[in-house]
């Protein structure tokens, strides 16, 4: 049955209408605006949603749109088991989760009231397919090679990210993060970091989820070789001694 426009809490007639054409424009199914609908209404209430952006108005597009926004890739349509890791207020993992129904979409954080917070999300929404893993990503051990996506969205430098995606991929499988700009430095780094973990970088892809939207970019890592059995390295090593350039060439 179709949802009223503007009827859930906080949602203006506006804002139903973006998500109607977002629906629209990716192919969501019929369940698809209704959960969203319930995500954004609690995100607005909910002081332990992990992010600032609150107003339904502006979360339409600077989270729900720019989730979205890689349904573009195959790697991300084609998922069935999907990790969203550093999760925090459940983007693009909650987006992903409504677009792909018939998708498992694992929630992995460390922080317990953002957990909390992102189970209420998830039920609030009616999203059998999703589970809140507590944990972080290199101390996940029931998640080692059991997931073809790894996604990740403004958490960390790129080798820091294929760091924690590595160990979770099945061969074949991919990391996709979104990011802003990223410098020379930052890319070489990511490209050496993935290759010594069993990675492969693809160009990055420029998106425009929403009009204003600048500097959008979607970083492809596929796996295409086992991950060296060092890795997951304890947690925060990751962060506190990144791979690098420098690192490629000791190895």
């Amino acid at each position: 049955m179709k949802r009223p426009a503007g009827d859930g809490p906080g949602i203006s007639r506006e804002t139903s209408a973006r998500l109607d054409a977002l629906a629209a424009e990716h192919g969501l199914p019929g369940s698809a605006v209704a959960a969203l609908t319930s995500v954004l209404a609690l995100q607005a209430t909910d002081p332990t949603a992990s992010t600032t952006v609150r107003d339904p108005a502006d979360a339409v597009d600077r989270h729900v749109a720019d989730s979205l926004s890689a349904l573009t890739l195959g790697e991300v349509r084609e998922a069935r088991r999907i990790a969203d890791i550093g999760s925090g207020a459940g983007w693009p993992g909650l987006a992903l989760a409504t677009a792909l129904p018939g998708a498992e979409v694992f929630l992995v954080e460390s922080a317990t009231r953002h957990c909390r917070y992102l189970e209420r999300a998830a039920a609030e929404a009616g999203l059998a397919n999703v589970a809140v893993v507590h944990a972080r990503a290199e101390a996940w051990p029931d998640g080692i090679g059991a997931h073809d996506l790894v996604t990740a969205r403004a958490l960390a430098a790129l080798p820091v990210l294929c760091e924690y995606a590595a160990p979770l991929l099945e061969e074949g499988g991919a990391l996709v993060a979104w990011k802003g700009a990223v410098g020379a430095a930052e890319l070489a780094d990511g490209a050496a970091a993935a290759e010594i973990l069993g990675l492969a970088p693809s160009e990055p892809q420029r998106v425009v989820p929403y009009a204003g939207a600048r500097d959008h970019t979607l970083h492809v890592f596929r796996k295409i070789a086992p991950t060296p059995d060092r890795f997951p390295r304890r947690p925060g090593i990751a962060t506190k001694r990144p791979l690098s350039v420098k690192a490629l060439h000791q190895h």
